[in-house]
């Protein structure tokens, strides 16, 4: 942007200075700004800037909702050992036939200590479905773990994003803040030696006070936005400054090959893995139609002797028991049904899922397209023809060939477009971004 002939330059504070009378003053004010240079929230105002792909790391380093799926897969994964091992077996110990009115251990024939071991084996197939079941369970939770990074990363850089496109605006709102103030200083100078009207002083007053009022917005946006990048890289570093290039993402790939990769896409392969176990499930309801089977073993022991003098003889006892699942129409039936039920359930949650990935992707692919296009119209011609204007309005104005208001317009405009531009190139790599999502590149 550039200054009208006359504008009051900044002074030299070392010129300034010169003057021995004022050097104790200058003296004081240079300690002054030097403890402030020292104080903590300006040591970490000019800490080492913020790049986008270093604050990627810190919000991946310890993240709580990833570590919460990794763990939650791995205890799935560890119920998945256990649901394929046989029951415990049962150990029972105890009194057979033992005569209550009277008598004692050796008293009837039947009298009896009875130990026994019972085991139990579940029906068919039934370990080997449980076990596959839980598996599938504990890989959808870890393709969910993998989606939460992909997640994270899009937050922090559309957060990263967000925060520097409102400190651009603010710079350069700042600026032009700088040339209205002193235009209004060579306006009211014209104005009291009667080259100018009343009428500019005001029309100069009122933008720089809307000005104002912008950077007060402004102001607020960048807070709000520094709280997003805190929730993922914390407060001390989201209040560091960012780095002042933007990342270098200007490629993505065709857009068929991007929609080939969702197959691959976290989310798809956390739906296929809710499909295997739901078709696990199924498994387990056609096995609830066979048998489950015991196998148990008695000893007893019998004390006394018969009538001919010798020892009784212990007693050993073998059962096989199975149940019978004859019943089955409000029980079995009912499962199987159910369990059929999720499965479609399931089947039908992905294809809705592949839609809205695909819809996403054609859409932001589309809007990155037209992002592209429109800051290539805004670098060659908007920009430089908003800079002819001002300049224009600003040697027309010098000439008394316009008037105030159009040379307010012109500068306005120019500002509202260079402020445009940078949400365009910043609006773009939150494109790239959530594309990058997407396909996983």
């Amino acid at each position: 942007m550039q200054h009208p002939q006359g504008t009051a330059s900044h002074y030299n504070f070392w010129s300034v200075t010169d003057n021995l009378t004022l050097r104790p003053v200058a003296i004081c004010f240079l300690l002054l700004g030097v403890g402030i240079l020292h104080a903590p929230g300006v040591r970490a105002a000019t800490a080492v800037p913020l790049s986008p792909n270093e604050a990627e790391l810190i919000a991946l380093a310890d993240e709580p909702g990833f570590e919460a799926l990794t763990e939650n897969a791995a205890a799935i994964m560890q119920q998945s050992v256990a649901a394929g091992q046989l029951p415990d077996p049962m150990l029972g110990v105890g009194l057979q036939n033992f005569p209550i009115q009277s008598g004692g251990f050796t008293t009837e024939g039947m009298t009896q200590a009875v130990i026994g071991l019972r085991q139990a084996f579940p029906r068919g197939n039934t370990r080997k479905l449980k076990t596959s079941q839980l598996e599938s369970l504990s890989t959808g939770v870890t393709a969910d773990a993998d989606n939460r990074t992909r997640q994270v990363v899009l937050a922090t850089r559309q957060a990263w994003l967000g925060v520097y496109y409102w400190e651009q605006s603010k710079k350069m709102v700042l600026d032009s803040r700088a040339y209205f103030s002193d235009l209004l200083v060579i306006t009211r100078s014209l104005y009291a030696v009667g080259s100018r009207n009343q009428q500019d002083v005001l029309r100069a007053e009122i933008e720089l006070s809307r000005l104002d009022d912008r950077l007060v917005e402004i102001d607020r946006q960048i807070t709000d936005q520094r709280a997003r990048l805190a929730q993922w890289v914390g407060d001390t570093h989201a209040d560091r400054p960012l780095d002042t290039d933007l990342p270098e993402w200007n490629q993505v790939p065709e857009l068929p090959d991007l929609v080939a990769q969702l197959e691959t896409h976290p989310a798809m392969l956390a739906a296929d893995s809710r499909i295997a176990a739901r078709q696990s499930g199924v498994g387990l309801a056609n096995a609830s139609y066979k048998p489950a089977w015991g196998l148990e073993a008695k000893l007893g022991l019998r004390g006394g002797e018969l009538s001919n003098g010798t020892s009784r003889s212990d007693f050993a006892t073998l059962m096989l028991t199975v149940d019978l699942p004859l019943f089955h129409k409000n029980r079995q039936d009912r499962v199987l049904a159910s369990a059929r039920h999720l499965k479609q359930s399931s089947l039908a949650a992905k294809t809705k899922l592949a839609r809205a990935l695909r819809q996403e992707l054609e859409s932001e692919y589309a809007h990155w397209t037209e992002l592209s296009l429109r800051i290539g119209i805004y670098q060659e011609r908007i920009v430089p023809q908003s800079a002819e204007l001002s300049a224009a309005a600003l040697a027309a104005y010098q000439a008394d060939a316009a008037d105030f208001a159009d040379l307010m317009r012109a500068y306005i405009h120019e500002l509202d477009t260079r402020i445009e531009q940078t949400k365009l190139q910043t609006d773009r790599l939150r494109s790239y971004a959530l594309i990058a999502a997407l396909g996983g590149f």
